[in-house]
């Protein structure tokens, strides 16, 4: 018989960041989003820049995932991210700072590698935090 939810659980290096059961939830894989519902295949696999989306009662929630790794069980579901941070965590004029400064980098760094690919990474990880802090109405 299939699980009803997910036991959803979000950690990062300093702190656990949800612990909660779930309906559904979507992942910011490496390669692109996936949606995990009650039941899925166990799998482990590699996380990307993004928005984790989960749905508690029909209602949706955000947080943002920076990198990291996640297991997926037919019944829970452990993510392991570098960086993560719910929506109402998410501070908006300080991400838009950011942001800012990582276009601008990105302007200048366009003759050496590392420099373009460290600007690329800030900017991406701005534009994520601003996406879902814009979900909540920030």
């Amino acid at each position: 018989m299939l699980p009803e939810q997910i036991e959803l659980e979000v950690v990062t290096p300093e702190r656990l960041v949800l612990h909660e059961e779930v309906k559904s939830l979507e992942l910011p894989g490496r390669d692109g989003y996936f949606g995990i519902l009650p039941g899925h295949a166990p799998l482990v696999t590699e996380l990307g820049i993004g928005m984790l989306t989960y749905r508690t009662n029909g209602e949706p929630h955000f947080l943002t995932v920076i990198q990291g790794y996640a297991e997926v069980l037919p019944d829970r579901v452990i993510v392991l991210a570098e960086i993560s941070e719910l929506a109402t965590e998410i501070d908006v004029e300080r991400s838009r700072a950011a942001f800012e400064r990582a276009q601008g980098r990105l302007a200048e760094a366009a003759s050496l590698e590392t420099d373009w690919q460290r600007a690329q990474l800030a900017l991406e990880r701005a534009l994520v935090r601003l996406q879902v802090a814009a979900k909540t109405g920030s």
